[in-house]
């Protein structure tokens, strides 16, 4: 599966943004779904994922109730709304996408060498 990340920006504190990962090659529907994110010098962080069905989602404690995850299989994309963006969330962010073998595929969410497929990030910047 193909993964292509978009959305990204300069923003100021306090405001939203939507990024996009639209998939191609796979139907997204088989796929645990997450968004990571990176920031200079500092280690890739899991922000978000979500379910095959879309019908589960988990979010990283610095993002919890300012982000959503949304999977849309029909247009075959994945969303990430973030709002009350704060100057630590500026950061190179990340879609990836992992096959569902088995539900130790959810189980291990939130760490990064359980996808198989990264897109390019996308940078988003906040403002204070």
């Amino acid at each position: 599966v193909q993964l292509q990340a978009s959305g990204g920006g300069l923003v100021q504190a306090g405001g939203s943004l939507r990024l996009s990962c639209a998939a191609s090659g796979r139907t997204l529907s088989s796929y645990v779904m997450a968004w990571f994110r990176q920031a200079p010098g500092k280690e890739r962080e899991f922000v978000a994922a979500v379910s095959t069905s879309g019908g589960i989602t988990a979010y990283g404690d610095s993002v919890k109730g300012r982000c959503g995850i949304a999977k849309d299989v029909a247009r075959n994309t994945v969303y990430l709304q973030m709002s009350n963006l704060k100057s630590a969330d500026t950061a190179d962010y990340y879609c990836a996408a992992a096959f569902y073998e088995n539900g130790r595929v959810w189980s291990l969410r939130t760490q990064w060498s359980n996808y198989n497929y990264w897109g390019q990030g996308t940078q988003v910047t906040v403002s204070s």
